[in-house]
């Protein structure tokens, strides 16, 4: 660990209980990088699956959502909107070609498939729904449904 304050470098601005906070979200982070390949069939040990880490932000009209695909080509990659459930999956596959007489000294990528699923609080207007990828970061923008509005019963 490097101690020494570069010039020029401001010190970070100290948050008192911003540490705690951070570490708790680091492990968090960890144990669901671990353990969601388990629910999802697959092996936490091989990488083989993995959840795509997101943003997400809400307007009256639509959700954006921001996940990260590292990999992944477009035409490896599915979103599917049913109702207000949203399931994005990718798959980034290893590049296993060798050539005759090439000696492999080392390796380390593998294929990968990514698997996230979340339900939103609004349904979804999926025939308005848009979807790019760009520099390995998937940009959706899920329109909501728009309803007719509140209806007055009438009491008899």
């Amino acid at each position: 660990m490097n101690l020494v304050r570069r010039a020029g470098t401001p010190l970070p601005a100290y948050r008192p209980g911003s540490f705690k906070d951070g570490f708790a979200r680091l492990v968090d982070n960890m144990f669901q990088d671990f353990f969601a390949p388990l629910a999802q069939g697959g092996n936490a040990m091989d990488g083989s699956t993995g959840m795509p880490r997101l943003d997400m932000t809400e307007s009256e009209q639509a959700y954006d959502i921001q996940a990260e695909m590292p990999g992944v080509d477009k035409e490896d990659l599915k979103v599917a909107i049913d109702g207000t459930r949203v399931t994005i999956e990718g798959e980034c596959r290893k590049a296993n070609e060798r050539r005759e007489g090439e000696n492999v000294v080392y390796s380390e990528r593998s294929a990968r498939k990514y698997v996230r699923s979340f339900t939103l609080p609004t349904e979804i207007d999926d025939t308005a729904a848009q979807a790019r990828l760009e520099n390995g970061v998937l940009h959706l923008t899920l329109p909501k449904k728009q309803g007719k509005g509140a209806r007055r019963l009438e009491i008899h």
